[in-house]
Formats: structure tokens, C-alpha cells, sequence
């Protein structure tokens, strides 16, 4: 064993290298593969292509992401990357704040308290047609230390009359002005995003307008106003334009907070932005160190003070949420948490695992705190500052993220500003666009969705829950990653219920098991993400079955696969399908029979439709699906 000398670093052993020669080393293992790439070729042949055209390259150096993190300067100081406090969360974490929208006052105070008690920081109340009835909030808030914890209302067109209760509630308890903390919620160009009736907004930004100056006044703890960005990821927007909504929405607020008779210092104070928190971990992230950064340009260029940092509420996002095997939503927003909370997120609000189901119960409420409460008592995540600070990828991300949603920011502007974008569909259009392009990679399980179109269950139980009221529509839709999958699977349901059978396939393995076996599994996982059951046979035992996949390797395609493809044709099966390429045997074999082949990157959605088409009868929308 060698003994270094005291000081000399363990990499002391090993050779310089360089970038030229890594890419000189990745060049000669892509040519193996039959790859004809030279030199930063082969590094590009690496890289990963994500929304708002960035791309992850595979190696980062100091010359990569020096300069941005430079930039990024020192935690709670312009531009506030690296965190909106010079102490960031390590004194005492970030805020834990759990949502409620129980309509019923008494069982919403139940498990108001229940959180409380067992780790929760603040509350996130939503009020109104979707949730608490407004007059029922003191009885929701009935035991509750209003001057501990935090109140933020969640009220849509009823914010007004939700804030003068809260208020109302903060007198009668003889909480002091100055110990209430939370938001009252208003958000008008949150609710226009969301029901597309631009008819009130002037009226609620006065009535926003009022109620923030009556904070800055007498409620120093509490903000008036909300920018919530979730509309706009919830209806598929990339980051990049969930930022740049959320900075226009701001610029809104502070133009018409000033013009209101609030200082800019003040305006500023008035607010709190909310955004989604995904499991692409690395990029929430980058999200919300660059949404800090740009505020801190749009403060800088409004004149406010050089110490005003945006507040960040983060949520985990409820797009990636699925009904389908929902279990895995615990690791999905045990992801996006950790995300918030590396990120720099002031609050952190975590969906329970069943909130795409229904309402979530106590036991799903309970894995929601305690996720938190993990990564904060014993994971210490929040006593590092700025933990992806320093990393070159996590800068770089940063920088090229900020660019990319200041651009659509002031495309924003150039429209007239986001009210005027709304209108006009500039928003709707260029989000409709993106996720479009996404449901592509969907479809073809590019972006696979675990659980759903990637390793389903179709035995599982569902989880059944109290529904949940139809939310406000009107404005921008809502989506969700496993939808088409999910919608495909419940044609399966209903089909199963009326039948006392699942939609059949039957794959014909094909040669031994070495041959057959993985594109058999890869076809049997495929059949089932759309809610089609699968059983298999050798080749020449599935004569009779009205489809049949056929699965095996090229070798004993070569082999067999035209003359059992013409058996089964003749022996009646109506569609012959074929697990892997067509390559050079493809016109033997659609001549022999086969239908269609079945291969990684194809379009999956397109493809199980068309076969429920077939086994169930009837088109999607004759039995009622919803894709």
C-alpha cells in the first residue's frame, strides 16, 4: 500500500488527463456500437435533450460552470441563487406546509391538528366551491396557535370575503398584528389562467390591491397576494414557461400594487410565489435557484431595495401524480421534496400519495408530513446551504434555465403583458405545443411513467376514496403524464366488468428461452400498460387466437417467423403482430401475415388503442373513455 505524503492529494497518482482525451476514450466504446462519431461528436452523441431546448451533456468541468457559479454569488445576497437568506434553511429548516380541502369544517379541524401535532408547520386552506366553505374557517382553525403557525388561504374568486374571515378570526382570538403570519391568497391572474373569464380581474386587482396595503400596514407577518405558476404547469408547460408566467404575474402585481399608493419595497413584500416541484430532480432544482435569480433582475430594475429575495412556496406537482398504482407517488414526491428543499424553497407542500384519486385519508396525509419530516430530522437535508451549490452541471442548468424563461417572459411583455397573453391565446397556444411534444415521448415511453406505462399491475386493487369536487375549468386544462395510459386501462376496466374478462392477447414465443425472453417481457409489459392481458404459448400452440404477437430474436425470426406468421393467418388469428424491427426480413414477413412490429420507441398509445379497438369493439369514445 502506498503512503502519500501528508497534504498530496489521492489524484496525484493518477495521470493528468483532458477533455480530449475522454472523448477520445467515449469515440472508440460508440464505435463498437456502430457509431461513426470523432472527438466533441461522440460527447454530443451523449447528451440528453430536455424542454426549453437545454441539453444535459455527460461531462462538466470547471469550464462549463465556473462562470455561472460565480455569478450565483454568496447565499442571501443579489441574485440570490444560492439561497433567499444568508442562513438559507439551516436554522430551522424549511416550512412544512400541508394542504386541506375538507368542506366539512369539523373533520378538517381534525386533521388541521393532527398535522400540527405531528410535524406540520403551517396550513395551506383551500376555501369555496372546492373545499372549506368560507364561514366554516374559525371552526377549522379551532384550537389552533395562530400565532405559530401560518395561515395561507386558497379562495379563488372568494379571497376577498376568505381574508376579512381570517382576519376576522386573528381579532377574535386576540392573536397581535404582528404575530399573524401566512397569505391571504389573492391571485386574479392565477384565476384567469385557470377559468379563461377575464371579466372581474380589474375588480380583483383592487380588491387585492387593498387588501395589500392593509397587510403592509397593519399585518407586517402576512402577505396579500399569491403568484402561483401551477396553472401553467398543470396545463404541460416546460419550466422555463412556468417561470416566465410567474414573472410576468409578478411584474403585474407590483405595477398594479404601486400604482395602488405601495411602495416597491412594500409591493414586493406583498407576495409569494408558488411552483411545481417534479421528481427530475436536478432540474426543480435549477428551477427554483433560478427563479430567485430572476426576481432579483426584475427587483433590481423596479428600484427595490438589494436585499429583496423572492419567497418560494414549492409543491410537488400534481401532473406526475398517477391513479394507477399510486404507491409509487411516495418516491415520486419524496423526489420532488428533496428537489424543493436543495433548490432553496422557503415552504415545501407535499401531495399525499392518493391525491389523484380522491380525497386523500389520514394514512396518506401522514406519509405526506412524515416525508418531510425524514429528509428534515433525520436526513438533515436543510443543514447544508445551497447543497447543489458548486456542482458545474447544477450552475450551468441554472444559467441556461434563467435565459431560456427570461426570453418567454419578455415575449410575454411584448404581447402586452400576461393578461393580454391570455386573452390573445399566446399562453395557452405555447403551452398546448409543449405538451404536445411531450405526449410524443409518452406515447413512445421515452418518459416512461413507472407503475403505469412502464411494469403495470393489472391485478391491483384500486384505491377507493371519497371523490373529490370537479375543480375550476374553463381556462387552461389540466394534465397528467400517466392520462392516456390510465384511460386506456380503464376501457380494460369497464370491459372486464361487463365481461368478467380482460381484453386478451396471446404471445407466441418462439425457440428457446434464451431466444425468447426478453422481447416476450418486453411485449408483455407493453400489451399491459394499455390494460390487455397476456398468455402464452409456443409458437405452433397459438392457432386459433384471434391476436397473436409473436416474440423471439432475430436468429429464430429468420428462421421460423415467416412460416408461423402464414400458419396463423391461415389457422384464422386476424392480426399477427411482431415483437422487434421489421429489418431486411420486413417484406417477407407482412407478406406471410404480419400485421405491424411492436419495438422500443414506437408509439405505444397509438398502437394499444388500436388493439382495444379491435379486442373490446368500438373506438375509445364509444365506450367512454376519456384519453
Amino acid at each position: 500500500m502506498t503512503v502519500l505524503p501528508q497534504g498530496l492529494p489521492l489524484a496525484a497518482e493518477f495521470p493528468e488527463t483532458s477533455r480530449e482525451r475522454w472523448q477520445h476514450l467515449v469515440e472508440g466504446v460508440l464505435r463498437k456500437s456502430g457509431a461513426d462519431v470523432s472527438g466533441a461528436q461522440a460527447e454530443e452523441a451523449l447528451s440528453t435533450e430536455l424542454q426549453d431546448g437545454l441539453r444535459v451533456r455527460p461531462l462538466y468541468t470547471a469550464e462549463d460552470g465556473a462562470a455561472a457559479a460565480e455569478a450565483a454569488g454568496h447565499p442571501g445576497f443579489a441574485p440570490f441563487v444560492r439561497a433567499g437568506r444568508p442562513e438559507g434553511s439551516a436554522v430551522a429548516g424549511w416550512d412544512v406546509r400541508q394542504r386541506h380541502a375538507e368542506p366539512d369544517p369539523v373533520r378538517a379541524n381534525e386533521a388541521v391538528l393532527a398535522d400540527l401535532e405531528n410535524g406540520v408547520t403551517s396550513l395551506w386552506l383551500e376555501l369555496g366551491g372546492a373545499g372549506l366553505p368560507v364561514d366554516g374557517l374559525g371552526r377549522a382553525l379551532d384550537g389552533v396557535y395562530l400565532d405559530l403557525a401560518g395561515v395561507t388561504l386558497d379562495a379563488g374568486t372568494e379571497f376577498g370575503a376568505a381574508a376579512e374571515q381570517f382576519l376576522r378570526v386573528l381579532q377574535e382570538r386576540g392573536v397581535p398584528a404582528t404575530a399573524a403570519t401566512g397569505n391571504l391568497g389573492a391571485d386574479p391572474l392565477g384565476l384567469l389562467a385557470r377559468t379563461g373569464r377575464d371579466v372581474d380581474t380589474d375588480a380583483q386587482l383592487a380588491e387585492a390591491a387593498a387588501l395589500a396595503a392593509r397587510c403592509a400596514e397593519q399585518y407586517p407577518g402576512l402577505r396579500a397576494l399569491v403568484v402561483d405558476a401551477l396553472p401553467y404547469h398543470e396545463a404541460g408547460a416546460s419550466p422555463a414557461q412556468e417561470l416566465g408566467c410567474s414573472l410576468a404575474t409578478g411584474v403585474a402585481y407590483l405595477r398594479a400594487l404601486t400604482a395602488a399608493g405601495l411602495d416597491v419595497d412594500a409591493a414586493c413584500r406583498q407576495l409569494e410565489f408558488r411552483y411545481a416541484a417534479d421528481a427530475d430532480q436536478f432540474l426543480s432544482i435549477a428551477k427554483f435557484r433560478a427563479a430567485r435569480r430572476l426576481w432579483a433582475r426584475v427587483t433590481q430594475v423596479s428600484g427595490a431595495a438589494a436585499d429583496t429575495a423572492q419567497r418560494q412556496h414549492a409543491v410537488t406537482s400534481a401532473v406526475m401524480m398517477t391513479e394507477r398504482d399510486p404507491w409509487v407517488n411516495m418516491l415520486r414526491t419524496t423526489v420532488a421534496c428533496l428537489a424543493a428543499g436543495v433548490g432553496g424553497a422557503d415552504a415545501v407542500s407535499v401531495l399525499p400519495f392518493d391525491s389523484a384519486v380522491g380525497r386523500p385519508d389520514a394514512f396518506a396525509r401522514r406519509i405526506a408530513r412524515n416525508t418531510q419530516s425524514v429528509l428534515l430530522e433525520e436526513s438533515h437535508l436543510a443543514r447544508v446551504i445551497d447543497p447543489a451549490g458548486g456542482s458545474w452541471y447544477v450552475e450551468q442548468l441554472t444559467e441556461e434555465l434563467a435565459r431560456s424563461a427570461w426570453a418567454w417572459f419578455q415575449e410575454i411583455e411584448r404581447a402586452g403583458g400576461l393578461r393580454a397573453a391570455l386573452a390573445d391565446g399566446t399562453v395557452g397556444e405555447r403551452i398546448a405545443a409543449t405538451w404536445a411534444k411531450r405526449q410524443v415521448a409518452l406515447a413512445k415511453r421515452r418518459e416512461p411513467v413507472t407503475g403505469v406505462s412502464e411494469f403495470p399491475n393489472l391485478g391491483e386493487q384500486p384505491l377507493v376514496r371519497e371523490p373529490l369536487p370537479a375543480p375550476v375549468g374553463g381556462g387552461l386544462p389540466r394534465v397528467r403524464l400517466a392520462g392516456a395510459y390510465e384511460a386506456l386501462r380503464a376501457r380494460s376496466d369497464a370491459h372486464l366488468a361487463a365481461t368478467g374478462a380482460r381484453p386478451r392477447l396471446t404471445l407466441a414465443a418462439l425457440g428457446p428461452a434464451a431466444a425468447h425472453t426478453a422481447r416476450l417481457s418486453f411485449a408483455a409489459n407493453l400489451f399491459q400498460a394499455g390494460g390487455i392481458e397476456t398468455v402464452t404459448a409456443a409458437g405452433d400452440e397459438a392457432s386459433g387466437a384471434e391476436v397473436v404477437c409473436l416474440c423471439s430474436s432475430d436468429k429464430v425470426y429468420a428462421e421460423q417467423a415467416v412460416e408461423v406468421a402464414g400458419a396463423l393467418k391461415a389457422a384464422g388469428t386476424r392480426r399477427v403482430l411482431l415483437a422487434g424491427r421489421p429489418g431486411e426480413l420486413g417484406e417477407a414477413l407482412r407478406a406471410a401475415g404480419v400485421d405491424e412490429f411492436v419495438y422500443a420507441g414506437g408509439d405505444a398509445v397509438a398502437l394499444l388503442t388500436s388493439l382495444l379497438d379491435d379486442l373490446v369493439g368500438g373506438s375509445e369514445e364509444e365506450n367512454g373513455a376519456d384519453r
